[in-house]
């Protein structure tokens, strides 16, 4: 190449030379010739290719951008068409498009705040206690430390253990460690038949705050702490009580 080809290449932009092979003219790609030599044409594929060959070399890209900034450049494009089109279509313009997309955020927010986070349901209810044997009191005694730091979920949850706990210790439900807190309100409430609606209630309760992932509140801590102090006080029905007093009734008539 003469010197006046490789000072042209140098300083001629990319596509500069691109524009000029493509039209066929390849004579920057031609070696040096005196001026009484005739010159010397490649046909316009060969002197295509050649170029592509050049250009392909890693010198001419060393400053190009990464695949992922290419990647990014892609898709910050595409965000701002689908932006300038969905600016276009809403009532407002952009101003529209951004107010709708708060009052969107704003609603999720607030189903966020008021339902908490979603939580996948159990195919089945697990049970009160886990391994550790504990009594009523010690079930009791945590409840209230929960509920004084007003860790009510928590404080849901031993007030129950506690008062499922209290009723095993009275004989009134078998000692059964793989006991729902649904199996525990049925069994109770047979021997209890007085407060089968409050046990029911108080066990859909601890469901609803260990499975169901719902939050405890206050009232409902204090509900179940309320119904724990009224069964200790209640006796229970026993099943036996009406065969036995219908023998002695008719015994006595019968003096």
């Amino acid at each position: 190449m003469s010197r006046a080809g490789e000072l042209l290449t140098t300083a001629l932009p990319r596509a500069g030379i691109r524009t000029l092979l493509s039209a066929g003219d390849s004579s920057l790609l031609s070696p040096a010739r005196s001026a009484d030599e005739p010159p010397l044409t490649t046909p316009r594929d060969p002197a295509r290719e050649a170029a592509r060959r050049e250009l392909s070399k890693r010198m001419y890209h060393e400053n190009d951008p990464s695949l992922f900034q290419r990647a990014l450049d892609a898709f910050w494009d595409w965000l701002g068409k689908l932006f300038n089109a969905a600016s276009t279509a809403t009532p407002g313009g952009t101003l529209g498009l951004i107010v709708i997309i708060l009052a969107v955020i704003a609603v999720l927010a607030a189903l966020w705040w008021r339902l908490g986070a979603p939580h996948r349901q159990p195919t089945s209810s697990a049970t009160l206690f886990d391994d550790r044997p504990r009594s009523a009191a010690d079930h009791r005694a945590t409840a209230e430390a929960h509920a004084a730091q007003g860790h009510w979920n928590q404080a849901v949850q031993e007030r129950m253990r506690a008062l499922v706990r209290a009723l095993e210790e009275r004989a009134l439900l078998d000692v059964r460690p793989g006991r729902t807190a649904d199996e525990a309100a049925a069994e109770a409430g047979r021997a209890l038949p007085a407060h089968t609606d409050r046990l029911r209630t108080a066990a859909r309760d601890f469901d609803d705050v260990t499975y169901g992932g719902r939050s405890a509140t206050e009232q409902s801590y204090h509900r179940i702490a309320e119904l724990d102090r009224d069964l200790e006080r209640t006796k229970p029905q026993l099943a036996t009580s009406s065969a036995t007093t219908a023998p002695n009734t008719r015994q006595g008539a019968a003096e």
